[in-house]
């Protein structure tokens, strides 16, 4: 049984979400499956991709390039590439939502006809897929820095509390690509080149302190910013969250969600009409 809502609040939302979860479920469940069928090892390559990613990095940056996280310290090298892994992981959550967010209403316009097809809950299934390979990233990442130090600080348990309000800024950020896709089919060259900027605009390759000072305001604009921050402190360093900052999070998270959903329910009424 499906359910859709016309209300635009994200009260409506998260009852939508609720009436329809076996729907999201089976949705998920067939991104998944749809993305590895037809391979020969099947969803064994989700794990495998990061895996190399990894492998490849720590080559690249600890070994060709001699790379250390700051300046005269000496951590081990592949510490290094477990830092700058973390950020990666964070990186591509929202760059998965930028690569497919505006093309979820036109690869799905069967639905648009189906007077109660929940349309809002499809970029919510990419952010649940984006949020599953993460997890098996966090799991290598983990397991990798146990091979490492020999532990794991107890902080990794706090990593729910700064990855949700993330989800739920990628989740605005997909109903409004998701919207823009229909009316704007240019908008996917543009998100294409936004998440290459972000990778290089984020302190994803080095720590934000080697940045002048003229420029950090500029990389602390940048939503990935803090969540890289964040999950490194609690995955590398053993540090707590910055909780004032996280409370700020969350405020700019549910804006841009309230705002994206507002806007994908107003607009939805004319999918069917340029689709």
């Amino acid at each position: 049984m499906t359910a859709k809502t016309n209300s635009a609040s994200l009260l409506a939302a998260a009852v939508s979400f609720h009436a329809n979860a076996g729907l999201i479920w089976q949705l998920t469940k067939r991104e998944l499956t749809g993305r590895y069928r037809g391979s020969y090892l099947g969803i064994v390559w989700a794990p495998i991709h990061p895996l190399l990613m990894l492998a490849v990095y720590t080559f690249v940056f600890s070994v060709v390039f001699k790379a250390r996280w700051a300046v005269g310290s000496g951590e081990p090298q592949v510490e290094f590439a477990l830092i700058l892994f973390s950020g990666l992981i964070v990186h591509g959550m929202v760059a998965e939502m930028l690569g497919r967010g505006p093309a979820l209403i036109l690869q799905n316009a069967n639905y648009v006809t189906k007077v109660v097809f929940p349309l809002e809950v499809l970029p919510l299934v990419v952010t649940i897929t984006s949020l599953f390979h993460a997890c098996i990233s966090y799991g290598l990442l983990i397991a990798a820095l146990v091979l490492v130090n020999g532990t794991v600080h107890g902080t990794v348990l706090l990593m729910p509390v700064v990855l949700i309000p993330y989800l739920v800024c990628i989740l605005g950020i997909g109903w409004i690509l998701a919207s823009l896709g229909v009316y704007f089919r240019d908008i996917s060259q543009v998100t294409g080149l936004l998440a290459t900027v972000l990778l290089f605009v984020s302190p994803i390759f080095f720590p934000l302190e080697a940045l002048p000072e003229a420029f950090r305001p500029l990389f602390l604009a940048n939503p990935l910013t803090f969540v890289i921050e964040q999950t490194r402190g609690l995955l590398i360093w053993g540090t707590l969250p910055d909780w004032n900052a996280l409370g700020v999070y969350w405020g700019v998270s549910l804006v841009v969600a309230a705002t994206g959903f507002y806007g994908f329910q107003k607009t939805r009424k004319g999918f069917a009409d340029v689709i």
